[in-house]
């Protein structure tokens, strides 16, 4: 009788580790960039802020970025090293409080998956230097449909000369 209730147990708990538990393992920490600093000479590059965001993967408190009401037409770059990655045309008021964008540019922005919060979640990043961003969720405007949540300490904004 117990060696039955034992088997059955032992077939329960093991039968528990189910996918959802599976995570998927990120290959940015594996990934050579073509751009790539050792930790002092980021941190003597940027600020504290920059450094906490881009280089740590934080995330800046909601609505204080300096960024989040520009409508000034132009670019806006990586502000570790200087990418392109989003045009001023695709910026969107997503009422977040983080500058959000429904379209990168094709090629500077990369993509990897993190579980930091408990659930899956796709983690932006500088395709050149590796600088977390934030995150793209399918909650945007068309055309796309997308909205890159983005960090404003991780963004420089460069105007157009026009």
């Amino acid at each position: 009788m117990y060696a039955k209730t034992f088997v059955i147990l032992c077939m329960l708990f093991s039968s528990c580790i189910g996918i959802s538990q599976k995570k998927e393992t990120s290959s940015k920490k594996d990934k050579a960039f073509p751009i790539t600093k050792t930790e002092a000479e980021w941190r003597k590059e940027l600020s504290d802020m920059e450094f906490y965001v881009l280089r740590k993967e934080a995330t800046e408190n909601p609505f204080t970025s300096e960024l989040l009401e520009n409508k000034e037409k132009g670019t806006y770059v990586c502000a570790g090293c200087g990418t392109e990655l989003f045009k001023s045309e695709t910026k969107f008021k997503s009422g977040t409080g983080w500058p959000s964008f429904y379209e990168e540019i094709k090629g500077n922005v990369a993509y990897d998956v993190d579980y930091k919060i408990g659930y899956k979640r796709t983690e932006e990043h500088c395709a050149n230097c590796g600088g977390h961003l934030g995150h793209v969720f399918d909650d945007g405007p068309k055309p796309t449909g997308l909205r890159h949540c983005i960090n404003g300490a991780a963004l420089n904004f460069v105007p157009d000369t026009k």
